[in-house]
């Protein structure tokens, strides 16, 4: 590393406040550049926002249609269409499992801008392409095509870690957490509201939202990587297996990987079993299973927007991610241990604490690697969510039909024991202090 230099240079903030002097952290051998903010990055920052809200707004609109269409195609035949289904979330898991670390490498190499553009363009002319869908093949692919352009995510991360000073980055990431629940909120119903016009108009609607993002893009999204910072393109660390090297590089990286995967292990118990589970013991209806579904969103995208900075700024990252971790333990039993419906309805807001473990983890991990290994990392964390996607649909349905005649929110008791592990993973690891930035 070139030797260090001891100015401090006038940075603004990304989020608004008045400009201040970026120190460098840790020790001289370790010391990692602090970002430069590009210019407008006000509008760069609230187009980092809405692509990763519009990214979850398109997959969440066609959730309600995608089991329909599948079934038009196979002429009504449910338990087929059913096993389609579930092979269609497999692959696109899979999918954003090997493709995440490519694309967070290649923006590492060519900068994030045209890496974040391309994925907006690519997933709107991919939706068009769903939506004209002729036949089932022509789906299959577009769900192929859909998982890789879902992982400019990773990029999007990137993005905001590099115009982000230190201290305030796990507001940064809170708020594209906020933004992740805005998707997750307003899809599914604006999904199922259109496909009551025609399973393909969400497509069409997805396609058009993504196309025009990605236009306006072209206009205010300045490049946030420099040249200097840069780093050669490697097919071994843009591969799954060379993404988790990198977090093998210290214990930190290490530490925190395990504590990102086995939450999101434990989230997958809310996406695959909630649905049947409200159903079978407390015979809910679709929209009263949804509703509920929405509330977990707008509890997500409050706590990301509201709370992380504040929390984080009162107690550290480190306590804060135990808080959301315990917090999200607690509300996985409550849902578990409640025989009526209004002990879950009161659980969804503690257990959706958990919004705070994800922007302090990888703010800490941030802080771990290079300017130039920053795509390299979200694409790594992202893969981490892949293999979750992967081995949690099977492993909560398993639980969930050997337990019902005995125990029906045993899937749920899982996903607490998933957490608390986490939880002891946390506190075992111990990053090092960094200085924080001064006026």
């Amino acid at each position: 590393m070139a030797e260090e230099s001891t100015d401090y240079e006038l940075e603004p903030s990304p989020l608004g406040a008045e400009p201040e002097f970026v120190e460098p952290c840790g020790d001289a051998s370790s010391t990692i550049p602090a970002p430069r903010i590009p210019e407008g990055r006000r509008a760069a920052a609230t187009f980092i926002f809405f692509t990763v809200a519009l990214d979850m707004l398109a997959l969440g609109m066609i959730a309600p249609v995608l089991p329909r269409l599948i079934e038009g195609f196979l002429h009504g035949n449910t338990a087929s269409a059913a096993r389609m289904l579930g092979l269609f979330g497999t692959l696109f898991a899979g999918i954003q499992f090997c493709f995440s670390p490519v694309l967070g490498s290649i923006s590492d190499r060519f900068g994030r801008r045209p890496v974040v553009l391309l994925s907006n363009f690519g997933l709107g002319l991919d939706y068009v392409v769903m939506a004209l869908a002729p036949g089932l093949n022509w789906l299959f692919l577009g769900r192929i095509v859909s998982g890789f352009t879902a992982s400019s995510v990773p990029t999007a991360m990137a993005y905001m870690t590099d115009v982000t000073p230190y201290e305030k980055r796990a507001a940064a990431f809170g708020m594209l957490g906020a933004a992740f629940g805005m998707g997750f909120v307003l899809g599914p119903a604006l999904g199922g509201l259109l496909g009551g016009i025609s399973p393909r108009l969400p497509f069409w609607v997805a396609g058009g939202l993504s196309l025009l993002n990605g236009m306006y893009g072209l206009f205010v999204l300045p490049e946030s990587l420099k040249p200097e910072h840069r780093s050669p393109f490697s097919w071994k660390r843009a591969n799954p297996v060379g993404s988790v090297r990198l977090l093998r590089k210290n214990t930190v990286l290490l530490g925190m990987a395990a504590v990102l995967v086995l939450g999101y292990l434990a989230q997958q118990s809310l996406m695959n079993v909630y649905v049947i589970y409200t159903d079978f013991r407390y015979h809910w209806t679709v929209q009263t299973a949804g509703l509920s579904l929405g509330v977990v969103g707008i509890f997500s995208g409050l706590y990301g927007a509201l709370l992380v900075k504040r929390v984080v700024a009162a107690l550290g990252e480190r306590k804060t991610m135990a808080v959301g971790l315990t917090c999200g333990a607690a509300g996985w039993i409550m849902m578990g241990a409640s025989s009526r419906g209004m002990l879950l309805w009161a659980a969804l807001p503690v257990l959706n604490l958990m919004s705070l473990v994800w922007p302090s983890a990888q703010s800490i991990m941030s802080r771990e690697v290079g300017v130039s290994e920053q795509g390299q990392l979200q694409g790594a964390v992202n893969s981490l969510r892949g293999i979750a996607g992967m081995l949690g649909p099977g492993l909560f349905t398993w639980i969930f039909s050997r337990s019902l005649g005995w125990s029906p929110g045993l899937a749920f008791f899982v996903a607490a024991g998933i957490l608390l592990v986490s939880l002891g993973v946390s506190e075992v690891v111990r990053p090092a202090s960094h200085a924080p930035s001064v006026a």
